[in-house]
């Protein structure tokens, strides 16, 4: 009688090996035929590439504010073997611009930044108070300290990669993202004017 069993088993698994077999072979010989169906590594390389995104961006923050204007911070990171130039940057709180902290005539100001914002190869590059950064001009609502806030990056080469920051208070660098920040503060005179 155990040998009954093992042969009416026997049967099925042969015909199931038989037909993957098949199957095998058919998906063999149509990707020899020139089609080009993405193999199992190929897809996921391509979905690691998508979550990772253009840049590495850690720890990007925003300054809360009640209304007018703001900024954003991280820190970029380029593993790739090619300079990344951020030319662009949206949120659908208020209009951005790309802004730097430099001297002109003797006084530090904050300008918009031509030429966008370059990441060398192998690098990182920091967005921070007092440095470069990214301007929420014109605020349609108050960002207030834990709100989470989404922001889309545009690259030269024509693509995005979105990110999220979360709101918090910020009182350093003496630097003011509201109405009227062009009048010099005390000990570090900061106004906005365009790039030359």
């Amino acid at each position: 009688m155990p040998s009954v069993l093992p042969r009416r088993f026997l049967r099925p698994a042969a015909l199931l090996t038989g037909a993957a077999l098949s199957v095998s072979l058919a998906a063999c010989a149509s990707s020899q035929d020139g089609s080009t169906a993405p193999t199992p590594s190929a897809s996921a390389s391509t979905a690691v590439t998508v979550e990772a995104g253009v840049l590495g961006v850690r720890d990007p923050w925003v300054k809360a504010a009640d209304e007018g204007m703001t900024a954003a911070f991280a820190t970029l990171v380029n593993d790739s073997d090619t300079d990344i130039t951020i030319t662009g940057a949206t949120t659908e709180v208020s209009p951005m611009e790309l802004h730097e902290m430099a001297m002109a005539d003797g006084k530090m100001v904050m300008r918009a930044k031509q030429g966008g914002v370059v990441i060398k190869a192998k690098s990182e590059y920091k967005l921070e108070p007092g440095g470069d950064h990214l301007m929420l001009m014109d605020l349609a609502k108050p960002v207030r300290a834990g709100d989470e806030l989404a922001f889309t990056l545009s690259f030269a080469d024509g693509r995005t990669q979105t990110f999220r920051a979360v709101a918090k208070p910020f009182t350093g660098a003496q630097e003011s993202y509201a109405p009227g920040h062009g009048e010099p503060m005390p000990d570090m005179p900061t106004s906005h004017s365009p790039a030359p």
